[in-house]
């Protein structure tokens, strides 16, 4: 018996790799699917089933490819009513693979037909549970995102998730191993671990949903308690996660290669994004355009600030890079890439493109316009972030939603950003040039970097002025 997570940290994603005897089944696969088939291939074995845990929201599975080019079964959990042919199990369903047995818990809250996987090994010990999103480490799923579905309030899906977990999941071994579906950084829950493996006995000791002593009332309070709004594309996501989609193979050959000339005709009808590291976009970048780093918290930053999911995107990337943007544009379902800038922004500018720039600053510039008390300061982090700790008199506005705040930034005035380390607030600057603003000044290092001066700091245990010295 053989298992491998096969975790991708930009959408804090693990998918399941199971093999016994030649035969394998795939958990939660991501789009682009060739790397289990190849896997499989290398081990002489046929991928039998692929095996979804629910309706993903945070991004598009591989389910409906890998089903066509390998002949494996599909198998959702009750209730799930997909549109292309799937095997529907029902509560306690036993799937045969190779030597060993995978049980299928229907685990409803998160969403209806969310379903846990209990793995029994060759001699009929309950082994592992891929609990998907119903329980991760150190939290559960969140139990609003199926409420217009499923025809509920998130109160009553939390009701209900609080009876899956005592019912199926709590009453097994504490060695059984809890492979999630996902980690720190999903916007799936509130409080995931970093850890993207532990055992269920851990949990029943560590994570604040499972408390032995803990009633529904309690539970439901805790769970939907700080709950953010979901990410705009999460809907788009569950809608072909449930229909099917295209081949990531057709998003991939249909871009294109653009020279200056073309690429300035395509920005005409499309976003240009911007992948390049922070501090590149800052010293120079084609006017009107977008920057969200690959090398941050890509795909979801995508999905949560460019709410058209059929935006039309020309891309502008590191050398090298191109069809690893698009492939991550497209695994939360981006589809409508058009294609890149050939010879990035080096091209561009040999062929006598005009360029922008976005003004940046350090933290210790900061202390002494701060210490003037002339001009703006907004920090851009999570509400979370800044309540924990923010520089005395700075107002909040979260990049989450910086699109529905747009006016509740100065408009002329010369205004200041700053996030936790430089990457957030160089999003949002991008986002106000490209809308007019263009009197945004980045602060390079954020917060970390404000930390290490004599700016008044508040905290939770300090909520008068106090400095971090």
């Amino acid at each position: 018996m053989k298992i491998e997570q096969i975790y991708t940290g930009c959408l804090a994603q693990g998918a399941y790799y199971i093999e016994s005897n030649g035969e394998v089944a795939i958990i939660d696969p991501l789009r682009e699917v060739q790397s289990y088939i190849d896997k499989a291939n290398q081990a002489g074995a046929k991928i039998k089933y692929i095996f979804e845990t629910h309706f993903h929201a945070d991004f598009v599975s591989g389910h409906v490819t890998l089903a066509e080019k390998t002949g494996a079964k599909i198998v959702y959990g009750p209730t799930a009513n997909p549109k292309f042919d799937a095997h529907i199990a029902t509560d306690g369903e036993v799937f045969k693979l190779g030597d060993i047995e995978i049980v299928a818990l229907h685990t409803p809250g998160h969403t209806m037909e969310s379903t846990t996987y209990l793995l029994k090994d060759t001699t009929g010990k309950n082994h592992a549970i891929f609990s998907g999103d119903t329980l991760f480490l150190g939290d559960v799923g969140r139990p609003d995102l199926a409420q217009k579905a499923a025809n509920m309030t998130q109160e009553q899906l939390a009701a209900t998730l609080f009876h899956s977990l005592r019912d199926k999941i709590m009453p097994l071994e504490d060695e059984v191993i809890v492979y999630p579906a996902h980690g720190a950084g999903s916007a799936c829950g509130k409080n995931l671990s970093k850890e993207t493996v532990g055992t269920l006995g851990e949990q029943k000791k560590t994570n604040y949903a499972l408390r032995a002593d803990m009633t529904e009332v309690e539970f439901v309070k805790e769970v939907t308690d700080g709950l953010l709004p979901p990410p705009a594309y999460f809907p788009e996501n569950v809608r072909l996660n449930k229909e099917g989609y295209p081949s990531i193979d057709s998003v991939l050959n249909k871009n294109q290669a653009f020279s200056s000339e073309e690429f300035k005709r395509a920005a005409d009808d499309a976003l240009i994004l911007d992948v390049r590291d922070a501090d590149s976009f800052a010293k120079e970048h084609i006017p009107g355009s977008i920057f969200i780093g690959i090398d941050g918290g890509f795909a979801p930053w995508v999905g949560a600030l460019i709410p058209d999911i059929q935006q039309n995107i020309v891309l502008v990337t590191p050398e090298g890079r191109e069809q690893e943007t698009i492939t991550r544009l497209a695994r939360v379902g981006y589809d409508n890439t058009l294609g890149y800038l050939k010879g990035g922004i080096e091209q561009w500018k040999k062929d006598g493109m005009q360029t922008d720039s976005i003004q940046r600053i350090t933290a210790a510039q900061l202390e002494e316009i701060y210490n003037e008390g002339k001009q703006p300061i907004i920090d851009v982090r999570k509400p979370g972030e800044y309540n924990s700790a923010h520089v005395t008199k700075v107002p909040n506005i979260p990049l989450d939603y910086i699109n529905e705040h747009i006016a509740d930034f100065p408009e002329k005035e010369t205004t200041y950003l700053h996030c936790a380390g430089g990457y957030r607030s160089m999003i949002a600057a991008s986002i106000l040039k490209a809308r007019g603003y263009h009197n945004m000044i980045d602060v390079i290092g954020g917060f970390g970097q404000i930390k290490t001066t004599q700016l008044p700091i508040e905290t939770q245990a300090c909520v008068s002025s106090c400095s971090t010295k």
